[in-house]
């Protein structure tokens, strides 16, 4: 599975927003590889962030 796969399924899996900090913890990836995933799913609109540095997948 790809980085984005994994960061959009812990997002689902856990069902709250989180931060880019516990992305990591929970699914083991390098920190600079999930600002950069996320970069990329904002751009996609796959994200959205409901308050600052949280982030949630788009309804």
């Amino acid at each position: 599975m790809d980085s984005k796969n994994i960061v959009l399924e812990v997002l689902k899996k856990e069902g709250i927003p989180l931060n880019a900090g516990r992305i990591a913890e929970i699914s083991g990836l390098d920190r600079k590889e999930i600002d950069k995933t996320m970069k990329l799913l904002k751009d996609e609109e796959l994200i959205v962030s409901p308050k600052r540095c949280y982030w949630e997948p788009k309804k």
